[in-house]
């Protein structure tokens, strides 16, 4: 199947949090083959996981990020076509007022560029960027 969807962070989290929300798990399980990960994403993902001390929990977390998402999720880059987008939402949203955080934008721009629907619960966070297709699985 072809890839439709774009995880962020807080949909990739839920599924190993002591109670996870049961509409995203099944939406995750349904869409499986359709889904892949920003680099950034991966990035975030990884910067929270290597920055808890030792523990069970960090081992439990690297092993879901290397033998679950790193071998089973494409792992898509912030490449060109997606920084020339993001530099014109950047600019276009400055001069409203309304400078993106820059994860964020990363984010949102390997969405756009591959035409995909980027899957949140921070819809919020995304709202103001243009072309870009939103979807909350927490709904």
């Amino acid at each position: 199947m072809a890839i439709k969807y774009l995880l962020d962070t807080n949909i990739l989290s839920e599924p190993v949090r002591k109670l996870p929300n049961p509409n995203v798990v099944e939406r995750l399980q349904q869409a499986e083959d359709t889904v892949a990960i920003a680099s950034t994403t991966w990035h975030e993902l990884l910067f929270g996981t290597l920055r808890l001390a030792e523990s069970r929990r960090r081992t439990a977390l690297e092993q879901y990020l290397f033998h679950t998402i790193r071998a089973q999720i494409p792992i898509l880059p912030y490449d060109a076509q997606a920084a020339t987008w993001f530099a014109q939402e950047r600019v276009r949203l400055s001069q409203k007022g309304l400078p993106p955080a820059y994860p964020d934008g990363q984010i949102a721009a390997v969405a756009v560029a591959n035409e995909l629907i980027l899957v949140t619960r921070n819809v919020a966070d995304f709202a103001n960027f243009s072309d870009l297709k939103v979807e909350n699985w927490f709904e």
